[in-house]
């Protein structure tokens, strides 16, 4: 198994990079859906979309993630062009606010990637793992994009092994982005917490055994902010799981995580902090630190 610390570079368009490895990095959620579970309607003008995308950056975010149609559960589904009507003019209202924001696009359309890669987005991250429309991993490839790769138990037989069925589903999707020309410094994997796994148990027996996913040898990015599994251990709503998300991001990053998606900057990037220098004492003390 690869030390998940070690420096690597993530690979996304226009000629990008992202440092892995020292310290780890947030990704804030900027929904511009009516419907979203925490923040649905807060977003959805283009010139609030770029207001929050500059204030997270100015947070402590590294990436903006753009998301034009609600994945909670039961959700109304959207054709692409409602997708699109959303999501393109909160881009460009992002990029002309600020051209050198990162941006990714919450999508697993290939269409939608293609018209915001094109228009200047950067990662495109697929809730379906390239295994709902597969031809956006060849969109990726085609601008060089940076590809999130998320596990989900929707719509499929699941193993009973939590871990197992993370490697059955994680092999098929890399066969996907492999046909399609993805190089491996391009992808990064995610667990895909909350998505189809309706119990609590096996979020945390997932997120208690996350270090056994490093066997990919490929970074991760995590998602578990505001989610309903950590509302049913600590009673609260979606506004108020913050502090319980923080001390999500502070387990998995110690654990090996690279990038965490979050809707709030300021405390995960706290705990973040806090994550990264145990790290690196630990490192030190094993000789390992490289500064």
């Amino acid at each position: 198994m690869l030390d998940p610390f070690r420096k690597r570079q993530w690979h996304i368009a226009s000629d990008q990079t992202v440092e892995l490895g020292p310290r780890g990095h947030l990704m804030g959620v900027v929904n511009v859906t009516p419907d979203s579970f925490s923040d649905g309607g807060q977003f959805a003008d283009p010139r609030a979309a770029a207001d929050q995308a500059l204030k997270m950056v100015n947070d402590g975010a590294l990436i903006v993630d753009i998301g034009a149609e609600s994945t909670k559960p039961n959700a109304k589904s959207v054709d692409c062009d409602e997708e699109q009507a959303r999501l393109m003019p909160a881009l460009k209202a992002i990029l002309e606010a600020s051209p050198d924001i990162l941006i990714s696009l919450d999508t697993y359309r290939a269409s939608t990637a293609e018209k915001g890669l094109a228009a200047g987005a950067h990662i495109v991250n697929d809730v379906w793992g390239l295994q709902k429309e597969p031809d956006i991993a060849r969109v990726a490839a085609d601008y060089g994009a940076g590809i999130v790769i998320m596990h989900t138990n929707r719509d499929r037989t699941v193993l009973d092994d939590v871990i197992e069925d993370q490697k059955q589903y994680f092999d098929k999707s890399l066969k996907i982005a492999e046909q399609a020309g993805l190089n491996e410094n391009q992808i990064m994997l995610d667990p895909g917490f909350g998505f189809g796994k309706e119990t609590t148990d096996i979020n945390l027996e997932l997120m208690a055994r996350f270090d056994e996913l490093h066997v990919f040898g490929l970074p991760f990015l995590i998602g578990t902010s505001r989610k309903r599994f950590l509302g049913a251990i600590t009673g609260r709503e979606p506004q108020d799981r913050d502090i319980a998300t923080a001390a999500t991001t502070a387990i998995l990053r110690k654990n090996g995580a690279a990038i965490f998606r979050v809707h709030d900057i300021k405390i995960n990037a706290d705990a973040l902090k806090l994550a990264d220098a145990l790290i690196v004492t630990g490192q030190r003390s094993a000789g390992r630190f490289e500064p």
